[in-house]
């Protein structure tokens, strides 16, 4: 059986079977190292002993099952020093040293049939999946009715064990899960890993035996001293080589390079960052894994070997890792944007995952160890304790701020709460702002001075407003990561990305030296001229840097380490139409449709909308733009009766009293329709200005 699946010395005091002196063999020795190593798994010993007892529930056959390194062989081993002290005798088969056929099989576990109290241990099971049948049918029936069976393997025994009426009642299947957070720190502490390095190490081996044994052992012999510890190269490899093994093909791997990067894995989502491969067969692959977990919203691998799939993948190919990535990215971005609320916010937080993944952004995150949190909307009920938390964490004048935006915007403010019990943990409020009056001036001097600040660099049109994520007060961890502040920052991306005519964003942050990485990572800057004791005031101008843009820039430093500086005050790539001048070049574009001339004075040629739609030549990128636009009006059954008058209009030489005649008329109607149309495609043209996408 495999010794590189043994756990760690408990710290706790345990029952262990007494190893006997056989003349000083180094057998025995090795039974002895094994049992004082040996870590957790105290209900499954007990359901072993109680069938060493006989006792007339225990089963006679248990069948443990989890995937590679979460301690199965040591288990076995363990099994066998508790048979061996109540003189059982103990015959051990692993699949791994004969050929799978029944007759090695028979021969290899023979010794099981001299003994009517013999115990079998079967290590590596799931190599035996093509004789299970024989092994459940023809085999086990043959031993004495005193005899015990364990077997152990990656993969659950065949559903046939349960529907056999016999076998049901006679085995148990146990899933070995990961050791809990004490016994995984006592098998760091029996390996000699030094206490204040337990936080990394359990972050990245969480519960997994074998990783925690390979990261002790790592940290132990080459201590990182003030470096963040990380796992090598050759730990990784060797866990993946170990936990993951040998792959069916290429696309299988591709499929869990995807896995080992997504929050959870859909065939939707193998569909769309996969196009040419069969997501229904991928995705049933994936869900068979015995690392592999399935959701409420799809499959994902145990923690530690999700790490170490993204990690290696990183480090092997950072520009198919990248590639890959932007396609995971790109279709949460579009459910994030298109998709009833309820979804687009699980997406937010699959989004909020991938863009974590960078080992440095982790100090910004939560704990896996704190308990969970909750969003939900602040209830009238909750106004009250609000304002006293406020005035806890904050002073009186946050106090009545927070009293004042409470009664302007009630709706801007979502409010944490623990899972188990429901209690408040704090809130935080996404403000839209669209102007600032004397009486907001006096009563919230931060959201003034963004405002202000913004409308130096470039003000927001009519329509336009700049959003405020403001407050985020709690209790526990104020302005300090958490899970609740986990949930704070999946708000913020989630109104960024579906925000419309949101010009400016600015999140006010308490600490802005601490959060200033995670920041200009987010792409956001500080205005220049703030006093070192000024509140941190990150911007962005969405009109300068789009979304897609947005997202590349992330993309790119997900690849390059921690920022090693602020980030500076984008420039504006485009002149900033107003709302006014934008409706009047849409209605000039729309009248030179047939003349390039014309068109190529028109001011929307200076606009990112069409600066960035790809074409090579401006005059061609408007007109396609126009058309994507009027095209809009046939597919929407409001408007299609808009779309003849405006192509027959616009797009050919016909006077507007030949175009009423075509279209059967009055010209009354004909005129009422144009000018209806003509204000839809404004609408759109500015929405596409504002909101940095053309939909199709």
């Amino acid at each position: 059986m495999a010794p590189e699946e043994s756990a760690s010395r408990s710290a706790g005091e345990e029952d262990h079977p007494p190893v006997r002196d056989r003349g000083g063999r180094l057998a025995d020795r090795l039974a002895s190292a094994r049992m004082h190593n040996f870590v957790g798994r105290e209900e499954e010993i007990g359901l072993f002993r109680g069938a060493l007892r006989g006792e007339p529930s225990a089963p006679m056959v248990i069948a443990l099952h989890g995937p590679g390194g979460i301690g199965k062989s040591a288990l076995l081993q363990r099994y066998a020093a508790e048979a061996r002290a109540v003189d059982r005798p103990v015959v051990s088969v692993d699949t791994r040293t004969i050929y799978p056929s029944p007759t090695a099989f028979e021969q290899a576990a023979a010794a099981v049939f001299a003994r009517s109290d013999s115990v079998l241990l079967v290590d590596g099971f799931e190599r035996c999946r093509d004789m299970e049948e024989w092994i459940r049918d023809r085999f086990l029936p043959r031993l004495p009715e005193g005899a015990l069976v364990v077997l152990a393997g990656r993969l659950p025994p065949s559903p046939l064990w349960r529907a056999d009426l016999g076998w049901s009642s006679l085995m148990t299947v146990v899933p070995l899960t990961e050791l809990g957070p004490a016994e995984a720190a006592a098998l760091l502490a029996g390996q000699g890993a030094d206490p204040a390095a337990h936080g990394e190490l359990l972050a990245f081996a969480g519960g997994n035996p074998l990783a925690l044994r390979m990261a002790a052992e790592v940290a132990v012999h080459d201590p990182a001293d003030s470096v963040e510890w990380a796992p090598s190269r050759t730990v990784v490899e060797q866990l993946l080589s170990h936990l993951v093994g040998e792959l069916p093909s290429p696309a299988h791997r591709r499929a869990l390079e995807v896995c080992g990067h997504a929050l959870d894995t859909t065939e939707d989502l193998l569909r769309a960052v996969l196009p040419e491969e069969d997501a229904t067969e991928l995705f049933a692959w994936l869900r068979q894994l015995p690392f592999v977990r399935s959701g409420r919203f799809g499959v994902y691998p145990h923690d530690v070997i999700r790490d170490s799939l993204d990690s290696d993948f990183r480090w092997r190919d950072p520009g198919r890792y990248k590639a890959m990535h932007r396609a995971v990215r790109r279709h949460l971005v579009e459910r994030i944007r298109n998709a009833p609320e309820d979804e687009a916010l699980r997406a937010t937080g699959a989004y909020n995952y991938i863009i974590s993944r960078a080992p440095w952004i982790r100090k910004f995150h939560g704990s896996r160890e704190e308990s969970g949190a909750y969003e939900d909307v602040a209830r009238p009920e909750d106004v009250p304790e609000l304002i006293a938390m406020a005035r806890e964490m904050e002073g009186e004048e946050s106090a009545r701020i927070v009293e004042y935006w409470l009664d302007r915007q009630p709706e801007a403010f979502r409010v944490h709460r623990r899972y188990s019990s429901d209690e408040l943990l704090g809130f935080m409020a996404w403000l839209r702002v669209g102007t600032v009056d004397a009486a907001l001036r006096r009563t919230d001097p931060v959201v003034a001075e963004a405002w202000d600040a913004v409308r130096a660099t470039a003000p927001p049109r009519h329509g336009e407003h700049l959003a405020v994520a403001r407050f985020m007060v709690h209790r526990a961890t104020h302005h300090r990561p958490s899970r609740s502040w986990d949930l704070v920052h999946m708000r913020i991306i989630f109104e960024l990305l579906r925000a419309k005519h949101c010009a400016w964003s600015c999140v006010v942050l308490a600490d802005a030296e601490f959060w200033e990485p995670l920041m200009t990572y987010m792409g956001m800057y500080q205005p220049s001229g703030r006093g070192e004791g000024d509140v941190g005031l990150f911007c962005h101008d969405w009109r300068a840097v789009r979304v897609e843009e947005w997202a590349d820039g992330i993309d790119e430093r997900l690849l390059s380490g921690p920022p090693g500086r602020p980030a500076d005050e984008p420039r504006a790539a485009a002149p900033v139409l107003t709302r006014e001048e934008s409706d009047a070049a849409v209605r000039d574009a729309l009248r030179n449709w047939l003349d390039p001339d014309g068109l190529a004075l028109n001011p929307l040629l200076r606009c990112r909308l069409v600066e960035t739609y790809g074409a090579q030549d401006p005059v061609t990128a408007l007109r396609d733009v126009l058309g994507k636009a009027v095209a809009r009006l046939e597919a929407n059954p409001r408007t299609q009766h808009l779309h003849p008058v405006l192509t027959m209009t616009f797009q050919s030489s016909l006077t507007q009293e030949a175009v009423a005649r075509r279209l059967n008329m009055a010209f009354s109607t004909y005129r009422r329709y144009l000018a209806r149309g003509v204000d839809v495609v404004r609408e759109r043209i500015w929405l596409w200005e504002t909101q940095g996408y053309v939909s199709e």
